[in-house]
């Protein structure tokens, strides 16, 4: 006979397989939004899958000091959504997180979202016409499935000999360890890129030492940054009509700047801001030559700071103008022989913002992943729908991206294409739809003609913009407007489609 404390047998765990009519991947902006849209366009059975135990995407993860929006708060926000609270003229990431939780709450989105669950494979299955969706928890098929990971979400960790061996502490700047005591620390951080350009004006003051790694001189430009006055947030709220002559104004002053995107020439007048910026600020000759990049601003993210200059000519911080070679115990090696001994690693070297993970999770009917087709190179058909793929959805896309204006601008006009795509879906009586393969390559093609006159490509240097086969899989070649008017009119005739006869038999279109 056991005894009574012996185990028993193994529980079996249960899952339950739930239906509906679309799910999305993401809880963050660009999941939120489309469940807003999904349901005002009269579908009302939508799952948001959210891996982590709260929403808000790149805004929940990214806590470190000094996080912000570097897009205008009046821009950087749902145009459905307005928000008369913005404390400033660029939104602190506190206010924008709660600002996506406010929005989830009173559309009714955040009781859709079913947080700890982590998608772990979907896949396309022809036979009932459904995604079939496995995660951490249960398992779901969908109608419609919408990818909105986002692009800004897993970080890119470099790959550096012995960095794993370093005895002190390390992490990336999206995982940021506010229990770690940086007072008086040895600190090395590598990388100079939007976020750098924030947390090393706000950690510096409290660190011992400062060791900045660049390996490339980014473009900073002043940032027109203010406390909103309260009587102006008043105004807002009494008279929203002012909260949209602002969103325009703003949306036309950027997309102003955006001309010089596409006609480099015309950056030189904004570069030279960047110029005096730099010479204002930074008095020493060879600190300010290492500060000076060789390549046309614009070619990279364009960064905005007040902070970042006057923060690298304090006396406990180092610039060395050379990339991280290697790491050997407590000491960080950069390629051209400067040295620094740390206790504290920082790691600000962005995302993997082309090669998302969550197109290794993503299957067509014969089980070949989105990253098995793309083969390094992310293509979609206007940066939202891949050939193969029925029925599913890319959000911030490939092809889409800007230098210049706000993520909420392309996501709205995606959401406004797939509205247009479910209301034609349903009028016609569709079961399938999927993106032609020639409209799809000839799309593609029509961007990377456009592109080598684009400063994205133009500009002299090596960015996030360039997949792992040298090509702009990122980049919109064109203006905003012109993004908005192509996604505004969605075209059946780009997609062949399977609709039922009413005796129930499939008749491809």
């Amino acid at each position: 006979m056991p005894s009574p404390d012996a185990p028993g047998p193994a529980a079996t765990v249960t899952r339950e397989t739930h239906h509906s009519e679309a799910l999305i991947i993401g809880g963050g902006l660009s999941g939120i939004g489309a469940a807003v849209g999904l349901r005002r366009t009269g579908i009302r059975d939508v799952v948001v899958i959210e891996k982590a135990d709260e929403l808000g995407g790149t805004w929940r993860d990214n806590t470190y000091p000094g996080c912000a929006c570097d897009v205008p708060s009046a821009l950087y926000s749902y145009s459905f959504a307005p928000n008369p609270e913005w404390t400033r003229a660029f939104a602190g990431q506190p206010e924008i997180r709660a600002y996506l939780h406010r929005t989830a709450a009173a559309h009714g989105i955040t009781p859709l979202i079913r947080f700890g669950t982590e998608v772990t494979r979907a896949q396309w299955n022809p036979h009932d016409a459904r995604w079939h969706i496995e995660t951490n928890r249960d398992h779901y098929t969908a109608r419609f499935l919408i990818a909105a990971a986002g692009p800004w979400h897993e970080p890119l960790l470099p790959d550096v000999p012995g960095l794993a061996d370093f005895p002190g502490e390390v992490f990336h700047s999206s995982r940021w360890r506010h229990d770690h005591d940086l007072t008086g620390a040895r600190v090395a951080v590598v990388g100079t890129g939007a976020s750098a350009v924030q947390f090393v004006p706000a950690i510096q003051p409290r660190v011992g030492r400062l060791h900045l790694f660049q390996r490339t001189a980014q473009w900073v430009l002043p940032k027109p940054d203010h406390h909103v006055p309260r009587a102006e947030r008043w105004l807002m709220r009494r008279l929203p009509v002012a909260q949209r002559v602002l969103r325009s104004a703003e949306y036309a002053a950027l997309e102003a700047l955006g001309t010089g995107f596409r006609h480099p020439s015309l950056l030189r007048a904004v570069q030279q801001v960047g110029t005096l910026h730099l010479r204002a600020t930074v008095k020493d000759p060879g600190l300010r030559r290492a500060l000076t990049p060789d390549y046309t601003l614009g070619c990279k993210r364009l960064l905005l700071s007040n902070t970042y200059y006057p923060a690298l000519t304090r006396p406990n911080v180092t610039v060395h103008a050379t990339a991280v070679e290697a790491v050997r115990g407590s000491r960080v090696i950069g390629a051209y022989g400067s040295t620094a001994d740390v206790d504290t690693i920082i790691l600000g070297t962005g995302f993997r913002i082309l090669d998302m993970p969550i197109a290794q999770r993503v299957f067509d009917a014969d089980g070949a992943s989105l990253d098995d087709r793309w083969k390094g190179s992310p293509d979609a058909y206007l940066g939202t729908t891949v050939s193969g793929f029925p029925n599913a959805f890319i959000l911030l896309g490939p092809h889409l991206g800007t230098g210049h204006s706000s993520a909420y601008m392309v996501l709205e006009a995606q959401l406004d294409y797939i509205a247009a795509a479910l209301r034609h879906f349903r009028s016609a009586g569709w079961t399938v739809m999927d993106v032609r393969p020639e409209v799809q390559a000839a799309f593609n093609a029509e961007v990377q003609q456009a592109l080598p006159s684009t400063v994205y490509n133009a500009g002299g240097c090596s960015s996030y913009y360039l997949d792992g086969n040298g090509r702009n899989s990122f980049s919109w070649p064109w203006s905003t407007g012109r993004m908005r008017r192509r996604l505004a009119r969605f075209d059946p005739e780009a997609y062949t489609s399977t609709s039922l006869t009413p005796e129930g038999h499939p008749v491809s279109g």
